[in-house]
């Protein structure tokens, strides 16, 4: 570890340290923004996947770049249009041809029951996200002075495009805002200083920007599309929590050693040594876990791991070079009023040692207790239901979400989205007529065609994103497929295809649920396979690692089940987003054993002096406070992604959230060491606790042994 003690040899090292992170920050800041690669899909999903292969097959035909939005006209008192309404809806929509893709839109669609009205915009797609959010501005613009009384709503894939984009303008900043003022808070309240706090706070959010303008360049570097929002938010989040995490930890471990030597630089190489280990292998944990991200079939995914990865190496750089350095030149009066003295009076661990001996009496009971109380959380994730619909998505609710519900109530539901079949000109008749007779199929016509390409409209009778919207995409592939000679073109890097081919929004949105599936079911036995084997480098031994990662499991499925309850009594979800699970277990797993390796660490350093029992009983006293503190901290700041008005992404801080808390405040404060209680030296079986003769020197010779070495 002399790389990371090196900083505390001196003022002069100290300094150095700081001004080449200062240099090192200049050049990540002043590296070139290679060019974003064009993405995958719109859902990022290989051409595997047949909702990929009809975004291919529609660069083919003459409307590519053309997606209609859909103007929704109803009345505010829910009554059927009159005819002067009716009239004025046809004027209107003549006024918005300027907008239009050929300078004109098509005659308004009037619903059976003659409540809604429907004028569908074709609009130029071509220019991006951004161009398409300010042509539906325009169009929302232009349709302000609509008769009194006439309710105009503006829906369709462009519009949820447009809201889309919406939900994230400005989030970096309130994101960064919320995440800081609640860690400023949570370390004031930690340290109670009015100085300390200033300092891990600047390293850590110097360490998030920096993240940030490195991710712009590094996920590009890979040939990974980097989408702004959710993964910039996520990674933000992460470094943050992860940072502050190792801040606190080194934090204590400098003022416990303070405690024994005058020397503040030999307290801080002291403390280095004893926490670069634990610092090292947490953020190990969490880069390998975040990695197992590069396998899912969503590239937002593998953007996401690249990005966690590359903050997770930057937090613990900061932690164990940076804010050393920054804290030594600083001195003992950052700590003011409670400045630690050499053998001075210990205020920290009093409530954890009573908790500890609380456990060590009866620790057969206490772990049977505690694991009953995460079996019981975990039961209440029986009814869980996953996949939210189109409508589903957002937790504030845009126009275009509430254009979608009125356009329902009087239309099939799959209007706003229209299911695109791509097939050859000559079987468009064909596969017209078999999904005009699947199950679910409100209608089917023939849409635009090329040389070799032609589309086929579909409409649902079922809301995107439903189970009964699921069911219709799987009867309408099976139908259209078995049309002879119905087979489109061949997608450069995929064979061919037996048939035609379903895609479009809706079928996207159930190819990325079943992607989710498969995603699951792959990365999770690999990332408890990488803790494990994380655990057992660091432990030497295999009990202790199993262990740990039973306890994280079932951690993280009384979150789940916790969770659960809390969405659907209180929040009033439909239901989880298919992304959550995945990316929940990831990031709890990963995070939540960094507290079992904070504790299990100095376990064993103090088993070497006392055993096992007493090295557990020291360990919980004097790690105790800063876990808890960490544990909270973290946990305050993945909720803080609820700010972000989209489900996936509240739901996803909520359950990390919930998972932290139990792994701080139970898993590892009670589970843990009535666990290691009841085992003894049989914790830390195949291997050893062999007596640290080391341990039993003053603190000045040990510092002196530990400088030879």
């Amino acid at each position: 570890m002399s790389l990371f003690t090196h900083v505390a040899r001196g003022r002069l090292a100290a300094w150095l340290t700081v001004v080449a992170a200062i240099v090192f920050g200049a050049v990540v800041f002043g590296l070139p923004k290679p060019d974003n690669p064009a993405p995958v899909s719109s859902t990022g999903l290989s051409v595997e996947w047949q909702s990929t292969q009809v975004e291919r097959l529609q660069d083919q035909l003459p409307s590519r770049d053309v997606q209609p939005a859909i103007v929704v006209v109803s009345r505010a008192d829910g009554a059927p249009l009159s005819p002067t309404d009716q009239e004025a809806v046809v004027a209107q929509s003549g006024d918005l041809g300027r907008l239009a893709v050929g300078g004109r839109v098509a005659p308004p669609q009037v619903s059976p029951d003659g409540t809604v009205a429907l004028v569908a915009v074709p609009l130029d797609t071509s220019g991006g996200q951004e161009q398409v959010a300010t042509t539906i501005d325009e169009l929302r613009t232009a349709l302000d002075d609509v008769p009194e009384g006439l309710t105009t709503q503006v829906t369709g894939g462009p519009g949820f495009t447009a809201d889309l984009t919406k939900v994230f303008e400005g989030a970096d900043v309130t994101l960064l805002g919320v995440t800081a003022g609640v860690v400023a808070l949570l370390l004031l309240i930690t340290y109670r200083s009015p100085f300390l706090w200033i300092v891990p706070l600047v390293v850590v959010a110097a360490t998030e920007q920096l993240t940030l303008r490195a991710i712009d360049t590094v996920v590009p570097a890979v040939g990974i599309h980097l989408q702004d929002g959710a993964v910039t938010g996520i990674a933000s989040v992460l470094v943050f929590g992860a940072a502050t995490d190792y801040a606190l930890l080194l934090i204590a471990r400098y003022r416990e050693e303070l405690r024994h030597e005058e020397n503040r630089f030999a307290a801080m190489r002291s403390a280095l040594r004893r926490t670069a280990e634990p610092i090292l292998a947490s953020g190990s944990t969490v880069v390998l876990g975040v990695l197992t991200l590069l396998l899912s079939e969503q590239e937002t995914n593998r953007a996401l791991a690249v990005a966690c990865a590359t903050g997770v190496v930057f937090a613990m750089l900061s932690a164990l070079l940076v804010l050393p350095a920054t804290l030594v030149i600083f001195g003992r009066g950052l700590f003011w009023p409670f400045v630690p003295r050499v053998g001075g009076e210990v205020r920290e661990g009093r409530l954890w040692g009573r908790l500890g001996a609380v456990v060590v009496r009866r620790p057969v009971p206490v772990a049977a207790l505690a694991t009953l109380l995460l079996v019981g959380l975990a039961l209440g994730g029986l009814g869980i239901r996953t996949g939210l619909s189109e409508t589903e998505q957002f937790r504030v609710k845009p126009e275009a979400v509430a254009g979608a519900e009125t356009l329902a109530r009087a239309f099939p539901a799959g209007t706003t989205q229209p299911v695109a079949v791509l097939t050859t000109p000559g079987a468009v008749q064909a596969v017209t007529d078999a999904a005009a007779d699947v199950p679910g199929v409100a209608s089917a016509r023939p849409g635009t065609a090329g040389s070799s390409v032609a589309q086929v409209d579909v409409v649902l009778e079922a809301e995107p994103g439903t189970a009964a919207s699921d069911r219709a995409i799987e009867a309408l592939r099976d139908a259209v497929q078995a049309v002879p000679g119905s087979a489109p073109p061949a997608v450069a890097g995929v064979d061919g295809f037996d048939g035609a081919v379903v895609g479009g929004s809706v079928a996207a949105t159930y190819d990325t649920n079943e992607a989710n599936g498969r995603d699951l079911w792959l990365i999770l036995p690999i990332i408890l396979l990488l803790v494990a084997g994380v655990l057992v480098a660091l432990l030497r031994g295999l009990v202790a690692p199993l262990l740990l990662v039973l306890t994280v499991i079932l951690s993280f499925f009384a979150s789940l089940g916790a969770a659960w309850l809390l969405f659907d009594v209180v929040l009033g979800f439909p239901a989880l987003d298919s992304g959550v699970i995945l990316l929940a277990f990831v990031f709890l797993v990963a995070l939540g054993v960094d507290y079992n390796i904070f504790l299990v660490t100095r376990a064993r350093e103090d088993a070497r002096r006392t055993g096992t029992r007493e090295g557990m009983l020291s360990a919980l006293k004097v790690t105790g406070g800063v876990i808890t503190s960490a544990g909270i901290l973290l946990a305050a700041v993945f909720a803080v992604l609820g700010v972000l008005p989209l489900i996936l992404l509240t739901q996803i801080g909520i359950i990390v959230c919930i998972g932290v808390l139990l792994d701080t405040l139970l898993v590892r404060t009670v589970l843990v060491p009535a666990l290691a209680f009841i085992l003894g030296d049989r914790f830390w079986w195949p291997g050893r606790i062999r007596r640290d003769a080391e341990q039993d020197l003053p603190p000045a010779e040990r510092e002196s042994v530990s400088a030879r070495d």
